[in-house]
């Protein structure tokens, strides 16, 4: 890398994602699986016209005997400890490099963390794409989206979504881990996505307990084979609410809101509501002129947050 010419900043713009449900992988041929690139899931949801974007910086060119550093802010807040995936994402490019940096990585996130809306998912890639990029690492699409996958599998923020961020649409992955596999559901024109949030469930409690893990597994491989069967968008959001109900996750106290409002949205007509996995919230496919009639149900609960939204087609965007 020639220190003059090179560039020092670039930002990478990732589409926020909806998982509608999911089913881990982690073994096959009844083995564990080792390589952790091939741990996962499948399952399905959408990419949003709502963003992650992740800036970097290049602060200053080291010299070859200095270890690469970086510092982490997500939202504004120093997360250089916390943010243990994206750091692993800088760890991996860093070693790949011959002359070390000193660098700034600064996520902002338009939904919120810990949601269901892939927000690590868009750490992940943004900085595997933006450090592949400013670092002149030349890795391939896949291979940078490869990084970003192992990174949330190890730190147990995440097992499918970036697969989905990558490609876009309404996406369908058939085929956990890497190399990504995945195909796209046709939606309907005039489609808008309501989504409301009431706060987060930590990834790592839900994908950490063996209970909640056997019910994901059971549930998840049922709505995948009927999703395959029968791959149209009608489908998609039956499957959501059935894998919902299936692995039992609405019957504690504080999920008794996220049930009811499930219930009026779906009562309304509309193409049909469900909850993020995994996430206090709930996503609600509808046409344009049915948005009013949405909100009114939506005002009644509350939310904190409340977004309208469409399908996003494209995967990450880089900008400068």
């Amino acid at each position: 890398m020639n220190d003059m010419e090179a560039e020092t900043e670039i930002t990478v713009l990732v589409p926020h994602r909806i998982s509608g449900f999911f089913q881990i992988i982690e073994s096959g041929g009844g083995r564990p699986v080792d390589d952790l690139s091939q741990i996962g899931s499948r399952g399905g949801g959408p990419s949003l016209s709502i963003f992650g974007k992740t800036k970097l910086s290049i602060l200053e060119f080291l010299q070859p005997s200095e270890p690469s550093q970086c510092t982490i802010t997500i939202n504004g807040l120093e997360a250089t400890q916390s943010a243990k995936t994206t750091f692993y994402v800088f760890s991996h490019f860093s070693s790949l490099i011959k002359h070390p940096v000193r660098l700034k990585i600064q996520h902002d996130f338009e939904m919120p963390l810990g949601a269901g809306y892939g927000s690590s998912g868009c750490g992940a890639i943004g900085a595997a794409f933006g450090l592949n990029y400013l670092l002149n690492v030349e890795l391939s699409y896949n291979q940078a989206g490869k990084i970003a996958h192992i990174a949330e599998v190890m730190n147990k923020t995440g097992l499918g979504t970036v697969g989905g961020q990558l490609t876009g649409g309404l996406s369908i992955t058939t085929t956990a881990g890497y190399p990504f596999e995945l195909d796209r559901i046709f939606c309907p024109p005039n489609l808008k996505i309501v989504c409301a949030s009431f706060g987060s469930i930590p990834t790592q409690t839900i994908i950490g307990d063996p209970v909640q893990k056997h019910h994901i597994k059971e549930a998840g491989a049922k709505a995948m084979n009927r999703l395959l069967n029968r791959p149209i968008f009608k489908e998609f959001i039956l499957v959501c609410q059935k894998f919902v109900e299936d692995i039992k996750i609405l019957g504690s106290p504080d999920m008794e809101n996220i049930k009811e409002l499930m219930r009026d949205l779906n009562s309304l007509g509309v193409y049909g509501a469900s909850m993020n996995q995994l996430g206090k919230s709930v996503f609600c496919f509808c046409k344009t002129e049915e948005i009013n009639k949405v909100n009114e149900v939506l005002q009644s609960y509350d939310p904190p947050i409340v977004k309208v939204l469409e399908l996003c087609t494209n995967g990450p965007i880089l900008s400068h």
